[in-house]
């Protein structure tokens, strides 16, 4: 197949993905855009498999194929809903891996041959190499962050930020050296330089911004293949960078809009270095108290309220208790509650995680309600549940101004007529504060898994 045909057959790939990213924007038709994604990466994959300089090597790029599809379904298969964050993090990591290793290995058949590296050529190069390795070793560190494997706390070391800026300018000056004197060693040099500054670069970022991390690392990997796509001269490979890279620069936007900061202070302020305040402080400075519950006292105030709200957090996720959040709804709504669920744009540790998990679960997309939606309903509120979340509901964030999370919009959740806290204890979220909330006279706390939780509940709703 001549490169002529792969470009006129590439714009059917190019049309489904921006079909795909347009049904992704509403969550009603998501699983339709993930399958349009899906068909056009298919058929951009067998273009490639039959240009006439693959030919040659298609026992390579078939072993290469065979390889990625076994991972892929593999993982799409066995990783469980509450990892699916690590995953996404995991295989964008990979994306701009493999875009780093492209401008390597197109730029080693140019020094290996003695040839001469055009502006566009050495620029485009440098480019994907910086940014795919930066990508590469960040997604890695957030993968760790969210696994368990490294601390989710901001690691952080004296001179960070001046440290961090002379790493990077290193590492430009590293390629542009490379580049100017086709030096296929000073191009590993920069590649080693910028995987460094990936590390030190998401280290400092605590688990609560990892939603806005996942984004921005998302977007650099989307650059960086659109940067190979001029080194390999691919006209599908630079829209879709491009179309991956916009998209990802708009959802680290918006994430960082959520928590009402700015993307400068979510990269470089180490949020959540902060001492979490000993369980009780609240209530010994304002004497209140911590008021526990049973499943029992719970389910009876659900059953006989009007509205219940439900409030997802990551908690939800890490019991896998979204199946048994759905089937204590539908119990409610068949006594006649009106039942919904409100989402945070920052609930959780990635974009949409609790939308994601509510689907899995089979909840109804018309009970979802966004933050803007669902917040003058709170007044109007019999009982707000909240499983699992913390910072998205404090207080502090609305009426405390030295507060590290004021300003952020959260669920207006303590303006209910009642709150249900399913929490496994005091212990503060990812921003590591107290949340007064938890000590509102109209707050009762039921310590517990929140599946453990939920089941209970779900049994004594039965019998009343």
């Amino acid at each position: 197949m001549s490169q002529s045909t792969a470009n006129l057959l590439y714009l059917i790939t190019i049309a489904a993905f921006i079909l795909a990213l347009r049904f992704l924007s509403s969550p009603r038709h998501a699983r339709l855009g993930v399958q349009i994604g899906a068909a056009g990466m298919l058929w951009a994959v067998l273009v490639t498999f039959f240009k006439d300089e693959v030919v040659t090597g298609w026992w390579w790029t078939a072993a290469g194929i065979a390889i990625g599809s076994v991972v892929g379904v593999v993982g799409a298969r066995k990783v469980k809903m509450t990892a699916m964050p690590q995953m996404v993090a995991l295989f964008n990591g990979v994306g701009g891996g493999a875009a780093a290793l492209i401008s390597l290995v197109e730029f080693h058949g140019v020094w290996a041959h003695a040839g001469h590296v055009g502006a566009e050529r050495g620029i485009s190069t440098a480019f994907s190499a910086l940014i795919g390795s930066l990508s590469f070793a960040g997604s890695m560190i957030a993968f760790g962050k969210l696994q368990e494997l490294v601390s989710g706390r901001p690691i952080t070391y004296p001179g960070q930020q001046i440290g961090n800026a002379l790493l990077f300018a290193g590492a430009i000056a590293l390629g542009a050296v490379a580049m100017a004197a086709v030096s296929f060693w000073l191009l590993i040099a920069m590649i080693g330089a910028a995987v460094l500054f990936g590390i030190v670069f998401v280290l400092p970022i605590g688990g609560a911004d990892m939603p806005v991390v996942i984004s921005m690392l998302n977007a650099f990997t989307g650059l960086a293949a659109a940067a190979t796509g001029f080194v390999l001269h691919s006209n599908v490979l630079i829209v879709s960078g491009m179309l991956v890279g916009a998209s990802g620069t708009l959802l680290t936007l918006m994430m960082a809009r959520a928590m009402n900061r700015s993307v400068a202070n979510v990269l470089f302020g180490a949020f959540g270095k902060v001492v979490a305040a000993p369980a009780g402080a609240e209530a010994d400075s304002d004497g209140a108290s911590v008021r526990s519950t049973t499943a029992d006292d719970v389910a009876v105030m659900l059953a006989y309220a009007r509205r219940v709200v439900f409030v997802p957090g990551y908690g939800l996720a890490v019991a896998q208790a979204q199946h048994d959040v759905r089937t204590l709804a539908e119990l409610l709504q068949a006594r006649g509650v009106d039942v919904r669920y409100a989402i945070h744009p920052v609930a959780g540790r990635m974009p949409g995680h609790m939308n994601v998990l509510l689907a899995e679960a089979n909840v109804p997309y018309d009970e979802l309600y966004e933050m803007e939606s669902i917040n003058p309903e709170f007044p109007q509120t019999d009982v707000a549940v909240i499983v699992g979340a913390n910072d998205v509901v404090n207080p502090s964030a609305r009426n405390q101004p030295g507060s590290p999370i004021y300003g952020m919009p959260i669920l207006d959740v303590d303006k209910s007529q009642n709150v249900v806290v399913i929490k496994r204890s005091m212990s503060p979220g990812f921003a590591g504060i107290d949340n007064p909330l938890f000590y509102d006279p109209k707050t009762v706390m039921l310590f517990d898994d929140a599946k453990a939780a939920l089941e209970k509940i779900v049994a004594a709703v039965k019998s009343v």
